[in-house]
């Protein structure tokens, strides 16, 4: 496929994903929605150990182009249940399932879906302008790429309320002290900060990683006793795995380990 509105690239085990209609704060439609979908299925397809998701210009993204959702006077209203079937909930799931680390990179406004896209992915580092907004209460609408799900577990119910409730603008530095997001940095130091948290995480290991992030997302809706019982199976599998011969023989050397994914 090729893309007029994303740009992705692989190089050195980093993917790197910039949604790319900046004229218009990167708000999504439907033919960008095909270009990210067409993009996630190739990450890992391409060798990717991580992924870098931003946004060009001066927002990460703003939502949805409610342009791209008008009708003519007198015609059916657009199915808004159909687009989150279609679009945004294949796109969250897959960022969520993709067996490697994501990082947001949000470099300015994030609204709407645009705020629950970076907050779906494992890390988000947002630039000290940066800004999140839940947008849907301005609209009549609920919150969705699930941010009703997402936001009451990562500041708890009476913050997620707040920000969906009032809509009211959260700062970078808020959503750090709150742990919406990992880190908030200088505009200047955005994107240093990325890349090398991105270097560091392509050459770790990545099969571990992933399952880390599989057992941490799944701990939300399991019990102790459940959890427990699956960080055995996993460290049964990952016991076996080359990652793991590997660690031990370079720590037992006392060098850099060379890690492989598998």
């Amino acid at each position: 496929m090729e893309y007029a509105n994303i740009l992705f690239s692989v190089s050195g085990g980093v993917a790197r994903l910039t949604l790319n209609r900046p004229d218009k704060l990167n708000s999504f439609t439907g033919a960008m929605h095909a270009e990210v979908r067409d993009a996630l299925d190739r990450v890992a397809a391409e060798g990717a150990r991580v992924l870098i998701i931003t946004g060009a210009g001066r927002g990460f993204c703003a939502g949805q182009d409610l342009a791209d959702r008008a009708v003519a006077p007198g015609a059916a209203r657009p199915d808004l249940g159909e687009s989150i079937e279609k679009n945004y909930g294949p796109m969250i799931r897959k960022l969520r399932a993709l067996p490697l680390p994501v990082i947001a990179a949000v470099n300015g406004v994030a609204a709407g879906a645009g705020a629950n896209i970076a907050l779906a992915c494992d890390l988000v580092v947002a630039a000290r302008s940066a800004t999140f907004v839940q947008a849907f209460c301005r609209l009549g609408l609920v919150p969705d790429s699930g941010g009703t799900w997402t936001l009451p577990r990562l500041v708890g119910n009476a913050r997620a309320l707040g920000m969906t409730l009032l809509g009211d603008k959260l700062t970078a530095e808020q959503a750090a002290g709150w742990g919406l997001i990992w880190q908030c940095v200088d505009d200047e130091q955005l994107s240093p900060t990325v890349e090398a948290l991105a270097e560091r995480l392509a050459i770790a290991p990545t099969l571990g990683l992933a399952r880390t992030k599989a057992a941490i997302y799944a701990s939300w809706e399991r019990s102790l006793g459940e959890q427990i019982d699956a960080e055995r199976d996993l460290q049964r599998e990952l016991g076996a795995s080359q990652d793991y011969a590997e660690g031990v023989a370079a720590f037992l050397a006392k060098r850099t380990p060379r890690f492989v994914g598998r």
